[in-house]
């Protein structure tokens, strides 16, 4: 299992920052390894929205693991969990107001699955680099 944790700052309010990271469409807007997100249940985000997400692999290869978001609580706090044959992410977003505006902290974790569990013991130096790419297009669109 990899962890990977960020904070990060934001002038948008707590109410405009929870509707863009509730929307799993918004993805593909912050995080270059997002190729594409469709919604495969449910309309708009809110709690069991069921979401197919399509991130790049290795060479030209793309993976679709499906995130159901299993707890919203409005403004706050997201959970949204992927899953596919190779790899389980468990993603937790929280949002807090703060003077300036925001702050979201995006807490994910990625297992491996089944006959590649064993990457898990180099897994944590792969997704520490994915989410250095993603938590730098996130400040972006967060700005």
């Amino acid at each position: 299992m990899a962890r990977y944790l960020t904070t990060i700052p934001s002038s948008l309010t707590q109410d405009q920052a929870f509707a863009y990271m509730a929307d799993l469409h918004n993805f593909a807007k912050w995080d270059k390894g997002v190729v594409k997100v469709v919604q495969a249940e449910g309309s708009g985000a809110g709690l069991g929205t069921v979401y197919d997400v399509t991130v790049k692999g290795l060479g030209k290869s793309t993976s679709t693991l499906r995130y159901t978001t299993t707890e919203y609580d409005e403004f706050s706090n997201i959970l949204v969990r992927g899953v596919n044959t190779l790899f389980t992410s468990v993603d937790r977003i929280t949002i807090h107001k703060t003077a300036e505006g925001c702050k979201v902290i995006y807490d994910a974790t990625l297992t491996a699955n089944w006959v590649i569990t064993p990457l898990n013991l180099v897994l944590g130096a792969v997704f520490n680099k994915i989410g250095d790419t993603a938590t730098s297009g996130l400040r972006k669109a967060l700005a």
